[in-house]
């Protein structure tokens, strides 16, 4: 084997080694005391002195490639295997932590899912809103008391802008383009500028209905909400109404529940009939159309769902929580 097919063979050997502890033996075998290039160099006491200088030259550089490669080798198998350091193959992997949706974002999934059922179509509406959509629209003028029921987020330098306090105003954008009969729910981030507890936060998710047609009454409301949370808990549950007061609604009643196992009654939305002056804020004739109103608090229906005592729970970050759904 003459110098130029031993260093390519050599080299062949060299791309194929993966294990450093085979790398000494290659190094043995090509620049050992009987290796390869050994045998060449000790074999030229039989050649005349032309050839001596010509093949001694050569077999001493190629000596000195292969001892260059072969170093070069050990620090690229020394630099793969330390990122390699107590790897085993046969142990477990480990699992990897999967994401999963937030239980506030999968009660308001099946809040949807629900009313889609029942025919309702789903919105959704701009947090920012007009004061007039807000409140003037909805039969609460600037010098209504009622407007003390709710605090507001005023937008600076923005006299009739706000962060809208409650879904309603989506009954205003959709009634002004649209014509009876129709039923819609409309989920979303409401604000109001109150203390924070275990029962109160600066920002929540409520959800609106609106139903409104030629003869629509609370006959029907009381229909569509015992359906709702007869599918919302799974199990039928005991609805009542209580007499109550909201600016956009009259008669306006408070709806209460009892879920089986338990003896006290639970408040979970306000409701009642489309005050005409709602109706005729948006251009409809009270004497043709009535329909009904609702609003419950997708915070407060999770609590219940899932035996939470304190909102704050669910916008603290804390992923010890998040990971209990």
């Amino acid at each position: 084997m003459n110098l130029k097919e031993l260093k390519e063979e050599a080299q062949q050997a060299l791309e194929d080694i993966s294990d450093p502890k085979y790398l000494e033996s290659l190094r043995i075998k090509y620049l050992g005391r009987k290796g390869e290039v050994t045998k060449i160099l000790r074999s030229l006491s039989k050649k005349s002195l032309v050839e001596r200088k010509k093949v001694g030259k050569a077999a001493n550089q190629l000596k000195q490639e292969l001892n260059h490669l072969f170093d070069q080798k050990l620090k690229e198998l020394k630099a793969v295997n330390k990122d390699q350091v107590g790897l085993d193959i046969t142990q477990p992997g480990i699992r990897i932590q999967l994401g999963h949706l937030h239980p506030l974002t999968q009660v308001e999934r099946q809040i949807r899912k629900i009313f889609q059922d029942l025919n309702f179509s789903v919105l959704e509406g701009p947090e920012v809103e007009s004061s007039y959509n807000n409140f003037d629209a909805l039969n609460i003028p600037a010098d209504h008391p009622a407007r003390d029921m709710w605090d507001t987020f005023w937008l600076k330098d923005f006299d009739s802008l706000l962060l809208r306090t409650h879904t309603s105003p989506m009954q205003i954008r959709y009634m002004r383009d649209h014509k009876p009969p129709f039923q819609i729910i409309v989920p979303g981030r409401v604000f109001r500028y109150e203390a924070t507890d275990a029962s109160h936060e600066i920002n929540f998710y409520q959800f609106e209905g609106l139903m409104v047609g030629d003869d629509v009454s609370l006959a029907n409301f009381k229909y569509v909400v015992g359906e709702f949370f007869k599918r919302f808990f799974n199990k039928e549950v005991k609805i009542r109404f209580r007499p109550s007061y909201f600016p956009f609604t009259e008669p306006s009643v408070e709806v209460d529940i009892q879920i089986p196992g338990q003896q006290e009654w639970l408040e979970v939305m306000g409701a009642g009939l489309v005050h005409p002056n709602v109706l005729k804020a948006v251009g409809y004739n009270p004497k043709h159309y009535q329909g009904f109103a609702f609003g419950g608090g997708i915070d407060r229906l999770a609590m219940l769902k899932y035996g939470i005592d304190d909102v704050r729970l669910f916008y603290n970050g804390d992923v010890r929580f998040i990971q209990q759904f």
